[in-house]
């Protein structure tokens, strides 16, 4: 069996703004998936975010509901593992630098380490560095 994908539909007040902003991450988008209203932004193999202008992402919802605002509710975090401590860190500060927005302190644990950040329509992120040992004692 093939592994299973996951993509991620978020909406986006600005597609550019928004594609920019992960491409600062050290994300890049699949053009083949993307157009004027929608970017689809490579995180893995695996892991899609789909960047949906508000009208697009509102012609994919059930009737009668409406899109959340992300910078006063959360519907959803979105979290993504890391490799180590310094990469949560390098993508915490790259999504700052980028202009978005701290969401929460650091999580540290010892054998757990993450960091947050709020996109630039308010999505939470979260990315985090378990140690495989800690892992490895847990099976």
């Amino acid at each position: 069996m093939a592994p299973q994908m996951i993509f991620v539909n978020l909406p986006v007040k600005d597609v550019d703004a928004s594609k920019a902003f992960f491409e600062k991450l050290g994300y890049s988008s699949n053009p083949q998936f993307s157009d004027e209203t929608t970017a689809c932004v490579v995180i893995s193999d695996t892991i899609f975010a789909m960047l949906l202008e508000e009208p697009k992402f509102k012609s994919f919802m059930a009737p009668g509901k409406e899109i959340s605002d992300a910078t006063r509710t959360t519907e959803v975090l979105v979290t993504l593992s890391a490799e180590s401590r310094e990469e949560c860190d390098r993508l915490a500060d790259a999504a700052l630098a980028a202009g978005g927005g701290p969401a929460k302190e650091p999580l540290e644990m010892g054998f757990m380490y993450g960091r947050s950040f709020t996109d630039l329509d308010g999505h939470h992120w979260e990315v985090f560095w378990m140690d495989p040992a800690a892992v490895e004692g847990q099976a």
